[in-house]
């Protein structure tokens, strides 16, 4: 009372503050309390049903295949169709010594362990569990409700069923299962059954070889029955090319030992000289190449349906399934490949399980990253071997065109200077004639003086020489040459393209000046056309200052070394260039000149910049202009 009191007044408290809050609070508890209602009703529901006993027979034992799996897969399959709670107890039927008398063992133990109560329902897997509990169905519970899973058709004693019993049973066709060995092994002659000597087994012996006369002549059965599982090992691994090993499971071998059908079928597998094949996926994923089987999953699924009807009230007799069938071809990867059995010899829907990836299927988005990638890398390597191929045939070809460009515009400059030319000729081949007119006159005189003579033939031969060093300096400047790097000293250079255009600057009125270092300045370079790029500084320095008086036309032609490299400078007093075309001089075409192409600095550049040197242009303090060459020198040997 006191709580209640206490509860009272808080909400009174509450309510005067909050009403809304207030309603929130009481539609929560009042949910809470309903929920906590439900769940009440429900516990006390599931408290008041009686869990439903199940008692399941199980043939040879609680771990022997294929029926371990049946039952296993058979509870899983139970907790999923029913909600119902249940009591699941096992009974192995054991095979081996010991006969009627351990029957009537179990037989009595069960029924003093249930004489409290009876259970509600019977489930016998196997062959033997089956003929245990029909051998025993008048004392064993008659009342209770029977169902018989994992068997084969004919191993059901029909006469022996009551109303109170229900078949869940499968069909084994013999014939197509070894039709499919023949089919996937068209070689195989030899069919070796492994199968124990029980009496269980031994209906199976006889409906094999009643099944497969049609076969006979395809194929010869060897039947292993009655040896023990060690020779079985042995004939095993010895057996020739064209055979193929059928595994029912010996159960017990003629020695009466007992074989689990897991561990037993492991060490037949890993001697076995040929391919195992069963009738039972159980055995399936382990050592058998496979084909057309029973169904473990489809026999336990089908086996609780309908033990869910009889604990469901259903009358047991009344319940009826046909046989089952066998489901889908299935076949396992790895024995397919162990056995060299190609695909395309499986049925037509066949599953292939246990696929082993290759390293393509395991790898494809990265194998393919990776060629991609290759492939791009080995695209851009060839288009850069194919762009530098192309590149190094475009600066041949420009050194082609240049050097071509550079002899037109040595001839175009020897063109030039041909009255130069002349005029330096005439003075030699003039007195050369002046000489030989004098001889004639001497050698027709009564007294010839030997000395005067000689005298006279050395004048000619000094003329001659000089005559042939014209010729030979304009055959120099307009021969085509190949570009050939040669040592040169700059200074050489100097002086000598001084020295040819002296008779030019005489004949234009310009004062031409040399001043070269005193140390040799030797480069790396073509000579001729280093000459060329003094002689159009020069010619192009004489025809800047046409225009001023001659008294001031001057040029001068210097050497120098600055460092590692080699300084050449051509001065002028001219007009000097305009600002804004200092940097346009050296390109191709421009020009200041009325009649001029534009083509002698540029050419110019090209051939200093191809012998790794620079050239420049200023315009000097007060007047004139000044080009400037830097090259570098060349290593001396040490």
């Amino acid at each position: 009372m006191a709580i209640w009191y206490q509860f009272t007044k808080f909400s009174q408290s509450l309510w005067r503050g909050r009403p809304a809050m207030v309603f929130s609070c009481v539609g929560l508890i009042v949910k809470f309390i309903a929920v906590v209602g439900v769940t009440l009703s429900i516990s006390v529901a599931r408290a008041s049903v009686t869990p439903k006993r199940v008692i399941v027979l199980q043939s040879n034992g609680q771990d022997f295949k294929p029926w371990s799996d049946y039952v296993r897969t058979f509870r899983q399959e139970l907790e999923q169709q029913s909600s119902l709670p249940m009591v699941i107890q096992h009974f192995p039927v054991a095979l081996g010594p010991g006969g009627e008398g351990a029957e009537r063992q179990l037989s009595a133990y069960l029924d003093r362990l249930f004489s409290g109560g009876t259970p509600d329902l019977l489930v016998a897997f196997g062959a033997p569990a089956a003929a245990f509990l029909q051998r025993h169905r008048t004392e064993l519970f008659p009342t209770v409700p029977a169902l018989l899973a994992a068997i084969d058709e004919r191993r059901v004693q029909q006469m022996r069923l009551t109303g109170n019993d229900a078949v869940v049973a499968v069909w084994i066709d013999i014939p197509s299962l070894f039709e499919n060995i023949v089919r996937v092994l068209p070689e195989t002659k030899n069919v070796a059954v492994v199968i124990g000597n029980s009496s269980n087994e031994g209906f199976w012996v006889d409906e094999i070889r009643s099944r497969l006369q049609p076969m006979k002549e395809r194929i010869n059965l060897l039947f292993w029955n009655e040896l023990s599982f060690e020779e079985i090992l042995k004939r095993a691994a010895v057996l020739p090319k064209d055979s193929a090993i059928f595994w029912i499971q010996p159960q017990v071998d003629v020695t009466g030992a007992t074989h689990d059908g897991e561990q037993a079928l492991k060490r037949l597998h890993a001697v076995a000289n040929a391919p195992i094949f069963s009738h039972d996926d159980a055995f399936f994923g382990d050592a058998i190449v496979g084909g057309r089987m029973t169904s473990v999953l489809q026999g336990s699924r089908a086996a609780a349906a309908v033990a869910v009807k009889i604990l469901g009230g259903e009358k047991a007799g009344e319940i009826k399934t046909p046989a089952l069938l066998y489901e889908a071809a299935k076949y396992d990867w790895r024995e397919l490949k162990r056995w060299g059995i190609p695909e395309g010899r499986l049925p037509e829907g066949s599953k292939v399980l246990f696929r082993q990836p290759s390293a393509w299927e395991l790898y494809r988005w990265q194998v393919l990253a990776v060629c991609s990638a290759l492939l791009i890398q080995t695209t851009l390597i060839f288009r850069l071997l194919f762009e530098k191929r192309g590149r190094v045939l475009a600066e041949v070809q420009a050194r082609q065109r240049s050097s071509e460009l550079a002899h037109i515009n040595r001839f175009s400059m020897a063109g030039e200077l041909t009255a130069t030319i002349a005029h330096e000729l005439n003075q030699p081949l003039g007195a050369i004639l002046t000489n030989v007119e004098t001889a004639e006159l001497i050698v027709k005189s009564p007294v010839i003086d030997p000395k005067q003579i000689g005298e006279i033939l050395a004048d000619i031969r000094r003329d001659d020489m000089r005559a042939a060093d014209v010729i030979g300096r304009l055959r120099t400047l307009i021969k085509r040459t190949p570009f050939e790097l040669k040592d040169v000293d700059l200074n050489d250079t100097a002086r000598e393209t001084v020295q040819f255009l002296s008779a030019l600057a005489v004949g234009r009125e310009v004062e031409l000046i040399s001043l070269v270092a005193p140390m040799p300045l030797s480069v790396q370079g073509d000579p001729i056309q280093l000459q060329q790029v003094v002689l159009n500084l020069i010619v192009n320095a004489m025809d800047a200052m046409s225009g001023m008086p001659s008294t001031e036309r001057r040029i001068k032609v210097s050497t120098s070394r600055d460092g590692s490299s080699a300084c050449l400078s051509v001065s002028d007093v001219g007009p000097g260039i305009p600002a804004d075309q200092l940097k346009q001089v050296f390109e191709p075409f421009f020009t200041t000149k009325p009649k001029g192409m534009g083509m002698g600095l540029s050419i110019a550049r090209t051939i200093v910049e191809t012998h790794s040197g620079q050239i420049s242009a200023e315009n000097l303090a007060g007047r004139g202009a000044a080009f400037h060459i830097t090259l570098p020198l060349a290593k001396q040997p040490k």
